[in-house]
């Protein structure tokens, strides 16, 4: 979220910066409800102020035997009015804090200019992809040939976009996750958490999936009580320090949790609604760093070291690319995607977002540290995929398989699995 003033203050400057991503800041409303805001503060101090010399004059004139009567009805008639006013001031309150929790952050003006994956700039890639001899399968194809998949059964559980592995299929998904959070809290110095799956309006709020993205997120109540299904871990992690002062001998803080994700994927169709591509319900690793700002772009760096580490030690292809300005997520000022080698697509696929928050998550849900002035201050969030398991099981199968219907394992999962190969029957072997 925004504060109010710094955007009147930028004016045309966040005028542009925003229209970089497609949105229209109209300053005059902003304007109008600020002024508004701040004339009905002033009214009701003055009000507050005349009540107490009222309150004043009572008691001095009681003391010297003179009507009080008149007094006392204008100390009443400024106690309804400052009831008035700060009714007022609640309602336009209300309207502006609307308003600025529907403003998309500012966007970094090093992301080039876009509104789609095509204007992304590629920074790197690594590793080649592979070449087979044979038609290269799909995952899908892949995982129902070997049984290790097993779609059409949780379509009969739950409905499309969901999928169920087996045998080796759901050891090849546990081994995966305990690498990733192998990785980063062995040799990245992340901090394991597990964290609830269910959330308040307010923690969904803090990092900017509520209001406006409501029709994504999946929600479940009893009686009057209200939670949402987590979209990822970066939710709950990040509003662990919510409305707290986090000491800055404390920075930067390094979080990790392995979660189910869940999320409705309203108006997505095409290609990824088959298979693990785009589910309504996924496990992911996360990775949140929150540190002092003026350290963030370090810290992003180091992020996106942390996610292509997990690919790096899978030996998958991949390319990281900058996204335009206008692909970039509601919250995000920066963002930089992870893209794996899908053979059966011919093309790079998303497998993990790694992002800049600046300050606009912390102001949500008020997470501060102090500065050299011990005064409190925002800090900076950052959170990065380190990976979604089921993406990164798809680019295994594709990448790893073999003319026979089997798929070859990178060696560094077999301390995990106990296995490098599954056949073409799904059965594990050494």
């Amino acid at each position: 979220m925004h504060d109010a003033r710094a955007l009147i203050d930028m004016g045309a400057e966040a005028v542009r910066r925003l229209a970089r991503r497609g949105y229209s800041l109209e300053l005059s409303v902003l304007e109008d409800l600020q002024a508004r805001r701040n004339q009905s503060i002033r009214v009701a101090d003055e009000l507050r102020a005349e009540s107490k010399r009222v309150a004043k004059e009572v008691q001095e004139t009681a003391k010297q035997g003179g009507d009080i009567s008149k007094l006392k009805e204008r100390a009443r008639e400024i106690k309804d009015e400052i009831r008035d006013i700060e009714a007022d001031q609640e309602k336009v309150q209300d309207e502006l804090r609307n308003l600025l929790l529907t403003i998309p952050n500012l966007p970094d003006d090093r992301a080039p200019d876009g509104d789609s994956e095509e204007f992304a700039v590629e920074v790197r890639r690594v590793g080649t992809p592979p070449t087979f001899s044979f038609e290269p399968k799909d995952h899908v194809d892949l995982g129902e040939a070997t049984g290790v998949l097993d779609f059409a059964r949780a379509t009969k559980l739950s409905g499309p976009r969901f999928a169920v592995s087996r045998g080796a299929g759901a050891a090849l998904e546990r081994a995966l996750a305990t690498l990733f959070l192998n990785l980063h809290t062995r040799r990245h110095g992340y901090v394991e958490h597990s964290v609830p799956f269910l959330v308040t309006r307010k923690t969904m709020t803090g990092t900017g999936q509520l209001p406006k993205f409501e029709e994504d997120l999946f929600k479940t109540g009893v009686a009057d009580r209200e939670l949402f299904l987590i979209p990822t871990a970066e939710v709950p992690l990040t509003n662990l320090y919510a409305d707290e002062i986090i000491p800055p001998s404390e920075l930067p803080l390094a979080l990790t949790a392995q979660t189910p994700c869940f999320r409705s994927e309203a108006g997505s169709y095409g290609r990824d609604t088959r298979g693990l591509i785009r589910q309504h319900q996924f496990t992911k690793v996360e990775m949140v760093r929150i540190c002092d700002p003026e350290d963030a772009d370090a810290e992003l760096e180091a992020m996106i070291s942390h996610a292509e580490a997990c690919l790096k030690e899978l030996g998958l292809a991949y390319r990281v690319i900058k996204l335009a300005a206008g692909d970039t997520g509601f919250s995000a000022q920066l963002t930089y995607d992870l893209e794996v080698w899908l053979p059966s697509q011919n093309t790079y696929r998303e497998i993990s977002s790694v992002s800049n928050f600046g300050t606009f998550q912390a102001r949500r849900a008020n997470i501060r540290t102090r500065g050299a002035d011990g005064k409190p201050r925002l800090v900076a969030t950052l959170n990065g995929s380190g990976l979604p398991i089921g993406r990164t099981l798809a680019a295994l199968l594709e990448q790893c398989q073999q003319q026979d219907g089997s798929i070859v394992l990178p060696e560094s999962l077999v301390p995990y699995l106990g296995f490098r190969r599954i056949s073409a029957d799904g059965t594990p072997e050494a």
